[in-house]
């Protein structure tokens, strides 16, 4: 169970639209959060790696070692 507060415009658009579409506010509520989930998990890594990277913690490995590993020509 999940309960969000959304500012009344935000409100009055979910609300437009699943009025208009004959689905529910919930379905589109779940909707933006799958679709967005992956991208924030994402840029969590990201940063995460970033902060290891700087701190000395991860090295880097050039493009062509990449693609050499990976079997990728150019």
């Amino acid at each position: 169970m999940l309960a969000v507060r959304l500012p009344a415009d935000v409100e009055a658009r979910l609300d437009s639209l699943a009025k208009a579409t004959g689905r529910t506010k919930s379905f589109y509520a779940r909707q933006a959060i799958l679709q967005h989930l992956d991208d924030l998990e994402d840029l969590y890594i990201a940063e995460r790696r970033l902060r290891d990277y700087r701190d000395g913690k991860e090295d880097t490995v050039p493009l062509e070692e990449v693609m050499r590993r990976h079997g990728v020509e150019d």
